[in-house]
């Protein structure tokens, strides 16, 4: 049950993102407490991976009520272009503009050169704090480069190869419009999952979308910053979740089920209980693995701390 708000054109994620939720939003919002967010008693969301956002932009533009907003992500890259889309999207669009003209003029070997070297500026810059240039660097990346991943090395730079698309579309005006009027509500902010605490209290409902725990050996795409999340992380996840439960608030938290590989692998429900937490496989699809056989449609959990 969702409620629109604006009639103006509806903001969406304006990254691609690997593990995004605009597939899932459907089975997300089935979950939300409606109710209590409807009639005020939630009024402040938190999202301590924010991600490409999907889910962010669906609750902010279908559920009023709410007024406070915490966008959290370790990635400093991701924090940087949503801050620049929500204070600087004019010239933002006119950074894309420009770089969308130049690239769609060029041949596929000239666009092959040009990407790289739009790479290498990227990296040599994003070292820098807020830069509106550099956030409409990541963008063309983002919508010109393999799949649309963002993948760094131990170095953090981001080292994702071109993607050959033939009309890439770089600069989405209206999306990039309506994005910056739904972010002008929130606060991006740059930090561990850890740091959401002090934003969250019995009037708070937390979305957790980390990256996923590998289903198998060797489906370990985890390269969203230059740390891996590990497996101890994702222990000290689920603690960090008992938290937030004792808190008062409630969370929904998406992640992988290990059970498609290896149905003895009972780790989530060792970590998340059944005596507090509920437990639900959904069924979405996913495209990151190296053997096509491997993609299509797969079970995902979906953890939630109320009935």
């Amino acid at each position: 049950m969702t409620v629109a708000t604006d009639e103006r054109v509806r903001a969406k994620p304006f990254l691609k993102w690997a593990g995004g939720k605009g597939q899932l939003i459907d089975e997300i919002d089935k979950r939300l407490p409606h109710e209590e967010m409807q009639q005020g008693k939630i009024d402040t969301y938190v999202e301590p991976f924010v991600g490409g956002g999907a889910v962010f932009f669906h609750i902010a533009q279908a559920y009023p009520s709410l007024r406070h907003y915490y966008l959290i992500d370790i990635n400093q890259d991701l924090v940087n272009s949503y801050n620049a889309v929500r204070d600087d999207v004019k010239s933002l669009i006119n950074e894309l503009a420009l770089l969308e003209r130049t690239f769609l003029a060029m041949d596929q070997a000239q666009r092959k050169e040009f990407y790289y070297r739009i790479r290498k500026e990227f990296n040599a810059e994003k070292a820098d704090a807020f830069r509106t240039g550099t956030a409409a660097k990541l963008i063309f990346l983002n919508r010109t480069c393999y799949n649309g991943l963002y993948r760094v090395n131990r170095k953090g730079n981001f080292n994702v190869p071109f993607g050959d698309y033939k009309n890439p579309k770089i600069c989405d005006r209206e999306n990039l419009e309506a994005a910056s009027r739904v972010l002008r509500r929130a606060k991006v902010l740059h930090g561990h999952f850890s740091e959401s605490r002090r934003y969250i209290n019995e009037r708070t409902f937390v979305y957790f979308d980390p990256p996923y725990r590998p289903i198998s050996r060797t489906a370990s795409f985890t390269s969203y910053s230059r740390d891996i999340f590990s497996e101890e992380q994702q222990v000290e996840l689920a603690e960090f979740c008992r938290k937030v439960d004792a808190k008062g608030a409630k969370f929904l938290l998406s992640n992988s089920d290990p059970k498609n590989e290896d149905p003895t692998d009972d780790f989530f429900e060792r970590h998340y209980p059944e005596a507090l937490f509920t437990i639900e496989r959904v069924r979405a699809s996913r495209a990151i693995n190296c053997k096509a056989s491997r993609r299509g449609q797969i079970s995902e959990l979906i953890i939630r701390n109320y009935k």
